[in-house]
């Protein structure tokens, strides 16, 4: 019989490999990953510093316990070359392994800045626990910071560092933190949160180059000419699903692998989930809606092939930004027309999205109003239902 073969071992990779041995501990499952293939929760990772955790800390269980507790083959440090759909194949190096149904559960990529400068090659991506491992072994103990991106991303490590006693310095284009997912009300108060931390914030401009300083420490440029010194450079300015592979593959992509609500690709015997894959025109990189496909995936891929596969659901799944030095749910609102209207001040903000009916389409919540979640959770809607 061949093999389920799962692509990744991150929380995607062996969360859906989990659910499947919960409806069947016969089928056969390899799980191939490009790294040591430890099982850890990648969340954990920004907030590590500060509660005193190292790298090897994280670690819930090594390859090896995982291939013991999934009764499944694990290879890591392998690389997959090509998939051959037709053939039901996929290629590593000279190996050729075939599968009964593939799994891409390979997640995203971090966005590389095009910076210039003598150093930005030695600027620290953080995507994975063995690039954290390389960056807590360069971070020394009284190393002053600077982040690049003041997202989800930035700011919790942001928030992590300045609590672990470092000095931090965040540059973000953008004129808030978390732009992307709170409106500036609500970014100011994660910023005045922060700043009053020790956090300096360089928003509104670009870091465009990295340069090793005549003292031994780097000089980051930004696109009005000021210049933040730092002893190690952090980007954290986003992911991107990782999509190559998969189209040169022949497969549909879009922002990610374009899969249906069965998690199924354009090929009948792939599927794919987790921060790779867009599901039903929607992509959502977050930890809540990859536990809903892996649970949804697991038991259709336990199924026989006469078995009505299962939908993912999305309900309300807010977002939780663990910069607890000023606590933020987010919700943000479909694509659809509305304003924001603002309670609260300071650390404590309310932000409701409202469309001309005044109906709730999202939500930002701040410091102590974090603890109001529960209300606006019954009031918003569905992302999928």
């Amino acid at each position: 019989m061949d093999p389920i073969i799962i692509i990744g071992t991150g929380l995607a990779g062996y969360s859906v490999a989990r659910e499947l041995r919960k409806h069947d501990t016969e089928k056969p499952i390899v799980l191939i990953t490009r790294d040591d293939g430890a099982n850890y929760y990648k969340p954990d990772i920004s907030e590590a510093k500060a509660k005193d955790n190292a790298p090897d800390d994280l670690v819930q269980k090594t390859a090896e316990e995982m291939a013991d507790m999934l009764d499944a083959t694990v290879r890591t440090y392998e690389q997959v070359d090509t998939i051959q759909p037709e053939a039901h194949q996929i290629q590593l190096g000279e190996e050729t392994l075939t599968y009964d149904k593939l799994v891409l559960a390979w997640g995203a990529d971090t966005i590389t800045l095009n910076l210039g400068g003598d150093a930005a090659e030695d600027v620290h991506k953080i995507n994975s626990l063995l690039e954290y491992r390389t960056f807590r072994s360069n971070l020394d103990s009284d190393a002053e910071v600077a982040v690049l991106g003041a997202g989800l991303i930035g700011c919790e490590f942001a928030n992590d560092l300045i609590q672990s006693g470092h000095e931090v310095s965040v540059a973000d284009p953008s004129e808030w933190p978390l732009a992307q997912l709170i409106p500036k009300e609500a970014g100011k108060a994660v910023k005045k949160a922060l700043a009053e931390a020790g956090v300096e914030w360089h928003l509104g401009h670009a870091a465009t180059g990295i340069m090793h300083g005549d003292n031994g420490r780097y000089q980051v440029e930004l696109d009005n000419d000021d210049i933040i010194e730092a002893d190690i450079v952090l980007s954290a300015v986003g992911l991107k699903a990782g999509i190559e592979l998969a189209e040169k593959a022949g497969l549909a992509v879009d922002k990610g692998i374009k899969v249906d609500r069965t998690l199924q690709t354009s090929n009948a015997d792939i599927y794919a989930l987790g921060d790779c894959a867009e599901v039903d025109g929607i992509w959502r990189p977050y930890v809540a809606p990859l536990m809903q496909c892996a649970r949804t995936l697991g038991k259709t891929l336990a199924g026989g092939d006469d078995d009505a596969p299962g939908k993912v659901k999305y309900p309300t799944l807010p977002i939780m930004v663990k910069t607890h030095l000023c606590p933020v749910i987010a919700y943000p609102p479909a694509d659809r027309s509305g304003e924001w209207t603002i309670e609260g001040d300071d650390r404590s903000v309310e932000a409701s999205y409202l469309d001309d009916e005044g109906n709730l389409l999202g939500f930002a919540l701040t410091g102590e109003a974090t603890k109001k979640r529960k209300d606006y959770l019954k009031n918003a809607p569905a992302i999928m239902d």
